[in-house]
């Protein structure tokens, strides 16, 4: 079960906490969405997500990182953008 609250609403009543599997908070004014609360029997599978949503994002930009290494350390010094192109497709096959 789910709803929506604000976060006075929250602070009021305590036991609705435990009532539902996780509750969206939102700005009472503005019907600003301000983020949301999970149960605590959902918390461990949503840590585990998130842990490898940020381990994916950390590995996609030190791939695009490491894509110019070799331009760096000298590998590919006098090679053509062509040159370059082939020889990581080579790799890569």
């Amino acid at each position: 079960m789910t709803t929506t609250m604000s976060i006075r609403e929250l602070t009021r009543s305590g036991k609705k906490l435990a009532q539902y599997d996780y509750i969206d908070i939102e700005d009472r004014k503005s019907h600003e969405y301000k983020g949301v609360l999970i149960s605590a029997k959902y918390s461990d599978m949503v840590k585990d997500f998130l842990k490898k949503q940020v381990e994916r994002e950390k590995q996609k930009r030190l791939d695009e990182i490491m894509q110019f290494a070799g331009i760096l350390s000298g590998v590919t010094e006098g090679m053509s953008a062509q040159e370059i192109k082939a020889k990581k497709i080579g790799e890569i096959v």
